[in-house]
């Protein structure tokens, strides 16, 4: 029996063209073949003999891509950046520490770099501002989003501090840095375990005066100025007969 004759793409030269491949697709449907040429020169690139298409190509300007958001490094840009992270301690900002860290910019050259974001944020209408907390700025939302804040974080129960903690309170903050020992003869009685608590939650600090001798001392936070009102502990109330 002869071998059957090889059906017409068997053998297809590597280098076959779209025509000779369409009357190899007609022939086996039996069909007259479709033309391609005119399709794939539209495609592929310009009629010859039309100069205009050529031209409208070459001329055709190319389209750039969108260039990023560029946020210019500034002293102002800087300060911000500082404000929106914070600090691990959660403390305010104080105009030493942000002149610290930027290069050429002295501590008296923060307080307007804050009025000037100050500024921009009220003219964009966002919904944050820096405000003043002790000896420091913060960054915090406007008054009128608390109730969007506390959806995030729960309403903050306020919790009250006992006599004993608002007299520890008072010693420390007009007697610091002060110890302990000292704190519990002026009392009258023992006040470690009112002072751990007071630490605890952010209102006094911990000062290690003497490594050798461990002794610690303590004083007021920028969060016990906020609790009170106050820009610095010279607001404190004092009676006449106390030294300023």
């Amino acid at each position: 029996m002869p071998p059957s004759a090889d059906p017409p793409f068997a053998s297809r030269p590597q280098n076959i063209s779209l025509d000779e491949l369409a009357e190899a697709f007609a022939e086996v449907i039996g069909g007259e073949p479709h033309r391609t040429e005119s399709v794939a020169s539209d495609v592929v690139e310009p009629v010859a003999d039309d100069p205009s298409a050529v031209e409208t190509l070459a001329t055709e300007p190319e389209e750039k891509p969108a260039e990023p958001d560029h946020c210019p490094i500034s002293p102002r840009t800087i300060l911000e950046a500082m404000l929106f992270v914070g600090n691990r301690d959660n403390d305010a900002l104080s105009p030493t520490k942000a002149s610290e860290l930027m290069r050429d910019v002295a501590s008296e050259e923060v307080p307007p770099l804050v009025d000037e974001l100050n500024r921009r944020y009220a003219a964009d209408g966002a919904p944050y501002r820096i405000v003043g907390e002790g000896n420091g700025y913060r960054m915090t939302l406007c008054e009128e989003y608390r109730s969007l804040r506390n959806r995030f974080y729960g309403h903050v129960r306020e919790a009250r501090l006992s006599q004993a903690a608002i007299d520890v309170l008072a010693l420390v903050a007009y007697e610091q840095p002060i110890t302990a020992e000292k704190l519990g003869r002026l009392r009258g009685k023992p006040s470690s375990h009112v002072l751990a608590h007071l630490v605890r939650r952010g209102l006094l600090r911990v000062e290690r005066c003497d490594p050798k001798r461990r002794t610690a001392s303590y004083r007021t936070t920028d969060r016990f100025l906020s609790l009170f009102n106050l820009q610095s502990l010279e607001e404190l109330p004092r009676s006449e007969d106390s030294p300023s």
